[in-house]
């Protein structure tokens, strides 16, 4: 079997490290037991991986209290938590057009059906939200600000420092999606101005799917919505309001939490500086050989500054699914297309009208040889897509 070229890592990274692996099978085999729940030698082990990777990953995002660190599903659930808990009738949120639907949904809900505001702001040409946009949209009711740090679609990275700050001057929370850019760029609560951020642990951060999170940070608050198990206190009717208990629920994740804790680790043997250094090397070996090859489309991509390594095109004349296709059939090489659970960004970018756009992502093990089958791959589609004119020429 041909070797699958796996540049779809802005969906999840793949493969993991194999300490990730090796992590998860040494819990599981010698402490896979309900952590927390009881006093005997295997259930305190267990609850000790979750609060080890509790303090690791409050430093990891320069946190305070590891206590305000919360486990999830994923960011999805964990945004949901954070906006659900967050937002009340009355209240107006701001957000962008860049968001991902685990945002976009939460707070349609909640326009439609319970009387919450809510501003999306466009991006630019380049594809950034100017903090000045969200200075001029606040209101008296403003309570929540909610932001994609890194886009899904356009790679393109928020100042989050600056509209935290705008944020913290009006006391406003600001909830920042690190969903992809953690792991890949520092995220530093601090020096940030962040409230809330949400993160998962199967993509930049090398972990196991199914496991997430927040980090809610001193002076914001997020209510409980929903009720259950918590292994302490059980004898009180109302779900417990101290962190991390206000948000968890239920037996936690053992083994994605193990292996998020190795995926972490890992990342910090690596540097994150060094990741980030090679994915920047690795985003312009990409988009420079694919923007010189005619009919193919790029979206702002022309300034790789402040960009993540996702890259997403269109060859003209021809369906984003079916150039999927064709990278996979033909050329062994996953990708995504569509709409990317971000359609505001297609809406903005006009390619909602043509079914998406075709999503190269970048990940730690992505090689140059990769990077260029994949140009070489497209150039091939491109040349056979374009159409031909009566004189046997192809169109440019």
């Amino acid at each position: 079997m041909e070797r699958l070229i796996y540049l779809d890592n802005g969906a999840t990274t793949f493969p993991k490290p194999e300490e990730v692996y090796r992590a998860i099978d040494f819990t599981y085999r010698n402490y896979g037991v309900n952590p927390g729940r009881s006093g005997y030698d295997l259930c305190i082990a267990a609850g000790e991986v979750v609060e080890n990777t509790r303090k690791l990953l409050t430093r990891f995002f320069n946190g305070t209290d590891p206590n305000r660190l919360t486990f999830a599903y994923n960011a999805t659930d964990a945004l949901n938590l954070a906006i659900w808990g967050t937002l009340q009738p009355g209240d107006h949120a701001i957000t962008t057009a860049l968001e991902h639907n685990s945002v976009l949904r939460p707070l349609y809900h909640l326009w439609r059906d319970h009387g919450v505001e809510v501003d999306h702001l466009p991006f630019d040409a380049k594809g950034f939200v100017s903090p000045d946009e969200f200075k001029r949209h606040f209101k008296k009711n403003t309570k929540l600000v909610t932001v994609n740090h890194g886009s899904n679609v356009i790679g393109t990275v928020q100042d989050i420092a600056a509209i935290g700050k705008l944020c913290r001057e009006r006391d406003v929370t600001i909830l920042v999606d690190v969903s992809q850019t953690a792991g890949k760029i520092p995220i530093d609560m601090q020096a940030m101005n962040l409230d809330i951020v949400a993160f998962t642990g199967h993509k930049s951060l090398m972990g196991p799917m199914g496991i997430g999170g927040l980090y809610v940070g001193e002076g914001a608050e997020v209510r409980h919505t929903r009720a259950g198990g918590t292994g302490v206190r059980s004898a009180l009717r109302p779900h417990l309001d101290e962190y991390p208990y206000r948000l968890e629920y239920g037996t936690p994740n053992l083994l994605g939490i193990a292996g998020l804790q190795a995926g972490v680790k890992w990342l910090e043997e690596q540097g994150l500086a060094n990741i980030e250094r090679t994915e920047a090397k690795m985003l312009k070996r990409l988009r420079d050989g694919i923007r010189e090859i005619e009919g193919v489309i790029l979206y702002c991509q022309d300034d790789l500054t402040d960009h993540i390594g996702v890259l997403s095109f269109n060859i003209e004349g021809t369906e984003a699914a079916e150039v999927g296709t064709m990278l996979d059939v033909d050329y062994s090489i996953a990708c995504r297309t569509g709409l990317h659970c971000a359609p505001m960004v297609h809406e903005q970018l006009g390619t909602d009208k043509i079914h998406g756009s075709v999503r190269l992502g970048i990940g730690p093990f992505t090689s140059e040889s990769d990077i260029d089958a994949a140009i070489a791959a497209v150039s091939e589609i491109a040349q056979v897509r374009r159409p031909v004119t009566a004189d046997g020429r192809r169109h440019s």
